[in-house]
């Protein structure tokens, strides 16, 4: 098992320091390898809970800002494209968090280090371990650097989906009967009213959406319901 990787051509590449040595090492340590190894480490989960935190918070004030007109509905689906597995992996493997990933020989040969889940929590837990060692500051740098300054790019295909159509097309697979929507809330004047709208797949009422119109809360809706079967 090697326990001494060095660290100093990623945070070159990343263009930060860290002061404890250790906590970055924690920030890649799998619990699969502190199992095989029998070193008294902690695994990234811990850093991986706060990193989410933190990731969540910058993200979101960063959206609040940039997008001024769009409605919370909105925001909170371009907030998970932002940080969903798949952007987050996207971007750790292309900054090659996973030949820095201390996993066990099984976790290793059953192709961990490239696993996109476990390189989104990689990429999380650095995060944390970063705040831990520098403060909100470093980690907000970091994040606009490497995340933030893709948004146009991430945000594009999800701005353009037309989530009902991908969910029809899904549920299409497993039942007869297309999605439904139910306006289940409305409030606000007429000019401006807000509507709460739920998606129904076989019958059983599933996520529900808010928008400003109808078709928008219908849209959110069905996005919010992707997300959870993992589909978005």
């Amino acid at each position: 098992m090697n326990t001494n990787k060095s660290f100093t051509k990623l945070l070159a590449r990343l263009g930060v320091t860290f002061s404890n040595e250790q906590l970055l090492k924690t920030a890649f340590a799998h619990r699969s390898y502190l199992n095989e190894a029998g070193k008294d480490w902690e695994s990234n989960e811990r850093l991986e809970f706060l990193g989410d935190a933190i990731l969540a918070y910058v993200v979101s004030a960063f959206l609040y800002r940039k997008y001024p007109q769009q409605p919370e509905g909105v925001l909170t689906n371009m907030r998970s494209t932002m940080v969903k597995t798949g952007t987050l992996a996207t971007i750790a493997e292309e900054l090659d968090f996973g030949a820095y990933l201390f996993l066990s020989k099984g976790e290793l040969e059953g192709g961990g280090a490239s696993n996109p889940s476990l390189l989104a929590d990689t990429f999380e837990a650095f995060l944390g371990a970063l705040y831990m060692d520098q403060g909100l500051a470093a980690a907000e740098e970091f994040l606009h650097k490497i995340l933030l300054s893709r948004a146009p790019q991430i945000l594009e295909k999800q701005l353009n989906s037309d989530y009902k159509s991908k969910l029809q097309e899904i549920v299409q697979t497993f039942s007869r009967v297309a999605p439904t929507y139910r306006v289940t809330k409305t409030e606000g004047p007429d000019h401006a009213k807000t509507f709460w709208v739920a998606v129904v797949i076989d019958g059983v009422e599933k996520e529900t959406g808010k928008g400003q119109s109808k078709q928008e809360a219908e849209q959110d809706a069905a996005a919010k319901t992707l997300e959870k079967m993992g589909k978005l």
